[in-house]
């Protein structure tokens, strides 16, 4: 196990109250060597291998949401920064409290998970938007926010606290099943309000089931089964006579990413734009607010759903390489702070938070290439829209709660 560099903070926590445990304490000493005492404790306490390339994307993503509220009316870098405001004081918190706490508390969290996914459809607090019910309007507040962005972190902690119980081995197939069923609680509440989303859900808690101990042949079956349980729902919903389960949008989606030619003034058309946006940013790309694509309108929901084309037309092939090297940066670090972690609960926790970064940035970025069907998914820490920007953030901060708490995690 790994050591802790601030275990004198950690020894003064207790006696100088919450202050002295934020602070690293004060000893009585010289003010310099207090103060020097104080910084040691704080980075002591800090992943700053994953905390930097984080800083580095957040401040990343204002400056693309700022680019484009040059030309796009709709995008709005102070609600962005007060987003990320918001995200901050809420990595914060999440940092200095002990994760472990909720580590046995399933039955709560995923009654928690179920009430944020439904608090939209309640009359009064839902509000459309993108052509759905998916937001709530804060009262008191000119803000809406997402409940189905929150749900991703609830799920990693309900998933991580269900699958910790078995210490890395799920030898019985009840408990695995048993597993499955309580992912598929707020899975099917969320593939009904939206797909995008749902995916994420079902990615994040798939990867924290393998992670913790599932048999191969288990999962093997059930990606066997949600393969074909996809394909009858896409094949009835092109049948006429049938129940069609996906929606019209949805199905359309499907068919464009097999064949853009086939709804050119539709999603055909937003897919091409975005190749279009990608490949027109060049080496260098042409420079901040002079993304033709998405400034003259070709591109819808260019700084949302496609942002990464208007950053690769505005900073080119060099942008966009900056913006995976940041992200392999963050991903891999915290990848190897799970692999130093002992305690079950807080490695699926990073499992969770891997997962769920890698499927929006695989996702986000493929669509945007036609590598992957258009799902609307945002790209962490870019796309513009504050509850995004506030739960990306909360993630991170899991990282460093999971690294402060690291050395009790036996």
């Amino acid at each position: 196990m790994p050591l802790d560099t601030s275990s004198g903070a950690t020894r003064r926590a207790g006696s100088g109250g919450f202050f002295a445990s934020l602070f690293g304490g004060n000893t009585g000493k010289t003010p310099s060597r207090s103060r020097t005492k104080r910084r040691q404790g704080i980075l002591g306490e800090l992943y700053l291998t994953a905390l930097i390339p984080l800083a580095l994307l957040v401040a990343y993503g204002l400056v693309v949401v700022w680019s484009a509220s040059l030309t796009i009316s709709d995008a709005s870098v102070v609600r962005q920064g007060v987003g990320a405001a918001i995200g901050l004081v809420g990595a914060i918190a999440i940092w200095r409290y002990d994760y472990r706490a909720i580590s046995n508390l399933t039955n709560v969290l995923l009654a928690i998970d179920i009430v944020l996914i439904l608090l939209p459809n309640v009359p009064g607090l839902g509000v459309e938007g993108g052509g759905m019910t998916g937001w709530v309007r804060l009262p008191l507040i000119p803000f809406n926010f997402q409940p189905s962005e929150v749900a991703k972190i609830v799920t990693i902690f309900l998933m991580a606290s269900a699958t910790s119980q078995y210490n890395g081995r799920i030898d019985d197939f009840k408990e695995y099943a048993k597993l499955c069923g309580i992912l598929c609680v707020p899975l099917f509440l969320l593939l009904i309000q939206d797909l995008g989303t749902g995916l994420v859900i079902l990615f994040l808690g798939a990867a924290i089931i393998i992670c913790g101990g599932a048999k191969r042949s288990w999962v093997l079956a059930t990606i066997g089964i949600i393969v074909g349980a996809a394909a009858l729902v896409v094949a009835s919903s092109m049948t006429d006579g049938l129940p069609h389960i996906l929606k019209e949008y949805q199905l359309k989606r499907l068919i464009v990413f097999v064949d853009p030619s086939v709804d050119p003034t539709g999603d055909g058309y937003n897919l091409q734009q975005a190749q279009i946006a990608v490949g027109s940013g060049g080496l260098f790309g042409k420079g901040i607010g002079n993304a033709t694509q998405a400034g003259q309108g070709f591109l819808p929901e260019a700084h949302t759903d496609f942002v990464f084309a208007l950053l690769s037309e505005e900073f080119g092939f060099i942008g966009a390489l900056v913006l995976l090297a940041l992200f392999a940066a963050l991903i891999f670090s915290t990848i190897l702070l799970a692999m130093r972690i002992e305690a079950p609960f807080g490695k699926l926790c990073l499992v969770g938070v891997v997962a769920m970064w890698s499927f929006q940035l695989l996702e986000n970025i493929g669509m945007c290439l036609g590598m992957m069907p258009i799902t609307g998914i945002p790209l962490p820490f870019i796309s513009y829209g504050a509850s995004s920007m506030v739960v990306q953030l909360i993630a991170g901060g899991i990282v460093q709660s999971v690294y402060a708490h690291r050395t009790k995690a036996a």
